[in-house]
């Protein structure tokens, strides 16, 4: 028997409790795996794999200074006290000897304050500081000491009129994971609601509603399985686990539903169960298949890029639409052989018309768009271009600490830094590591690095401030290595800390330091995303290539045509950008936001690591309608040969169910724009409107315009191609054709 998504469908269908049976051991298996690996395999931590100047330059650090450490700051405010009134330093003393019970227990190694000379305190004596000193490179280990911190000040108790916040890359890794698990739960939340409603209302049933949302919910389990044993081996960014949930969400409920639908439909045609199955197989699983092939290979383009978090988002995304094509090829069709007519049971609507009947709404919308189709592909396309043509202003950078809630602790106290004039990057300074012989001359460009850096300056509030604090020098003992370190005053995160940290590599240092021989390397948290932006867009070119590359040569081998591939590859491109277009009207200028009830937090700049990534799953996520709907026209083409007829077909048998779909994508990924975290509404937006646009704007109006004026022409193949396998969308076991079956109409 030869192995085809028709026979796979066929051979589950007929072995329906082996099936499901195995699937339950597999289900058990990825949950005990996740819960007891999962926690382990994820980190909070951003690490590169091609060593950049940030990473070599930590490297002569700790050579110098020893082991890596990193301040936590307490900070405390009082509203009527100063730092010399004796309650307030009772309590300074109270929470200092308090805190100190950290270090022979973790990883912190000194505590400080004023009362020590160790602390700094702002001009008004209302604000004082008190540096925790860990000693580790590890995100994760911070982020449990600044849990210990927070919970030791809760115990020893705020004094009436003070506030105390921590602020570090610890409170600040706890508050991006507080805020992704909340919105984790509020997508996941959101988006199974609305499913289930749209479900209902396009299968008119509960329990054909049911079926898809499961799948999923079985997809998801299993790819987090599969993410736990994989993070044994490789660092797993904490954000994975938003991204297998919804993406899973999104494509475990699409590709059932295409399923779902197919079969249903065969069923009303008079088929027997199994081979309605097998049909269903040969026809939706097999354009479920190429699909999910082409979102993989989509994805496995960011395996490409040096950096932890895009490996650990595609290894994530990946293992869930593998899980989900793999479900919606097995596994669905044995639960549809269970259930047989009792997919159809708890109706709430009459049965929907045969998606073959001429005079529907998609049949009327697609030979409304054909009949004129220059001014469909023109107007059309200008709206497009209208919202691509924002993307020019994309400027690329991280959401810093000042676009989190106001009420969260990390903002809290950077804020009281900010208002107490205490630099608020002190503890994610800028390092300027000399590698080599520190001559007297290297020592003057030294003392000039330092007044250059001493010459920065930002604007805060309509005053113009200095960037950094005055800078120090350190020298190790053998005179071959100097560090000349300066605090920020800002959020090493924002635009200004990375435009200067860009500006000391490509002019200040190459100025000074002409002609010495001694290498210079900037390094710090600041420096470290000046090296992310710089792979990011290093990588942009290879990216884009595989994944036109690898999608052209797919679709080309599928559908047999050298036109389709093109005209498809433009059209995704045209709707990738205008989504593009609209997260920078939304987020970044504003414009996009007030219509949008101010739902979404305003940034200076888009994350720097979402439209590469957005890039990858967008062109994968919008070719699947591309290949639902091509896959009905194809199927009639063959039958035909017209293909004005062809494509009517084919938008009047998907319409609906495209529609849909892309509903329920747009919900699942609004569910997660909806939280607070601005990385994940970035991200969430940008896949909903990606999936709005091309459902409603390509799917319906540019591919019924553009085939019906290119004809014939869409299925050009030239003659040294013809070599090529061919996959036809037509039903399997054309020669079955049984006599019709009627199928009960179930009211229930």
């Amino acid at each position: 028997m030869r192995l085809s998504s028709a026979t796979i469908a066929r051979a589950s269908a007929s072995r329906p409790w082996t099936v499901v049976g195995a699937w339950i051991i597999t289900l058990v298996v990825s949950m005990a795996l996740a819960g007891a690996l999962l926690g382990s395999a994820l980190t909070t931590d951003f690490s590169f794999t091609d060593n950049p100047e940030s990473e070599q330059a930590a490297a002569l650090i700790e050579e110098l200074r020893g082991e890596t450490t990193i301040p936590e700051l307490v900070v405390v405010t009082a509203e009527d006290a100063i730092v010399q009134d004796p309650a307030y330093s009772a309590y300074i003393g109270e929470l200092q000897e308090a805190l100190s019970a950290l270090i022979p227990e973790t990883e912190a190694v000194f505590v400080g304050s004023y009362l020590t000379q160790s602390g700094p305190v702002s001009e008004d004596g209302r604000t004082a500081l008190l540096p925790v000193v860990i000693q580790t490179q590890s995100f994760g280990v911070l982020q449990e000491i600044a849990g210990e911190m927070n919970a030791i000040i809760e115990e020893t108790g705020v004094p009436e009129g003070f506030m105390v916040r921590t602020f570090g890359n610890g409170t600040l890794n706890e508050d991006f994971t507080h805020l992704s698990e909340e919105t984790l739960q509020r997508g996941e939340a959101i988006g199974i609601a609305i499913a289930l409603l749209i479900l209902i209302v396009v299968f008119g049933t509960v329990v054909a509603a049911v079926v898809p949302v499961l799948l999923a919910i079985v997809a998801i389990v299993v790819a987090f399985g599969l993410t736990a044993l994989i993070g044994q081996m490789l660092e797993l960014s904490f954000f994975v686990t938003n991204m297998i949930t919804m993406i899973g969400l999104a494509v475990g409920i699409d590709y059932s539903l295409f399923i779902v639908s197919r079969y249903r439909e065969e069923r009303q045609r008079g088929y027997e169960k199994i081979d309605s199955i097998e049909r269903a197989g040969g026809t939706a699983s097999r354009a479920v298949f190429f699909s999910g092939l082409i979102v993989v290979l989509a994805l496995s383009s960011m395996l490409f890029v040096p950096a932890s978090i895009f490996v650990s988002l595609s290894i994530g995304a990946i293992a869930v639409v593998i899980a989900a094509v793999l479900a919606a090829m097995t596994l669905l069709p044995a639960v549809l052989a269970l259930l047989g007519d009792n997919l159809d049971r708890l109706r709430v609507r009459k049965a929907p018309a045969d998606p073959e009947q001429h005079g529907g709404v998609w049949d009327r919308v697609g030979r409304a768009v054909m009949n004129r189709p220059w001014i469909s592909l023109i107007a059309s396309s200008i709206v497009l271009l209208f919202f691509a043509s924002f993307w020019l202003r994309l400027d690329a950078g991280f959401s810093g600490v000042t676009t989190l809630p106001e009420d969260t602790p990390s903002r809290e106290a950077y804020e009281m830094l900010t208002a107490a004039g205490i630099p608020a990057g002190a503890g994610t300074p800028v390092e300027v590591v000399v590698d080599g012989d520190i001559t007297p001359e290297v020592e003057a460009a030294m003392a000039e690095l330092q007044t250059a850096m001493a010459g920065f300056e930002y604007e805060l509030d309509g005053a113009t401030l200095p960037l950094f604090s005055p800078a120090t020098v350190e020298q190790g003992p053998a005179g071959a290595l100097a560090i000349v370190s300066a605090a920020l005053a800002t959020d090493f995160q924002n635009d200004v800390s990375t435009d200067a940290v860009a500006t000391l590599r490509s002019e200040v240092i190459p100025e000074t330091f002409a002609g010495l021989d001694v290498e210079v390397l900037v390094g710090g948290g600041a420096a470290f995303n000046v090296d992310f932006f710089d792979d990011a867009r290093e990588a942009q070119p290879i990216v884009f290539l595989w994944v036109l590359g690898l999608s052209f040569l797919l679709l080309l081998v599928v559908f047999r045509s050298l036109v389709i591939p093109l005209t498809s590859i433009l059209m995704n491109l045209l709707s990738v950008a205008s989504a593009y277009g609209i997260l920078v009207l939304v987020f970044q200028g504003g414009e996009g936001n007030a219509p949008l009830l101010g739902l979404f937090v305003q940034v200076d700049a888009i994350e720097a690591w979402l439209p590469l990534l957005l890039f990858a799953i967008l062109f994968g996520l919008s070719m699947d309608y591309q290949i639902f709907l091509l896959s009905r026209v194809k199927e009639y083409w063959d039958k035909t040969g017209d293909t004005t007829e062809a494509v009517a077909h084919g938008l009047r048998t998907t319409g609906s169910i495209i529609t849909g779909a892309a509903l329920i994508m747009v919900a699942v990924f609004m569910g997660f724009a909806l939280g607070s975290l601005p990385a994940l509404q970035q991200m969430g937006l940008g896949l909903a409107v990606a999936v709005f646009v091309d459902a409603f704007v390509v799917r319906t109006i540019l591919v019924p315009s553009t085939m019906k004026l290119l004809g014939d022409w869409n299925w050009y193949l030239p003659g040294f191609l013809k070599w090529m396998p061919k996959f036809d969308f037509e039903a399997p076991a054309a020669e079955l054709e049984p006599v019709p079956v009627p199928v009960p109409v179930d009211d229930r």
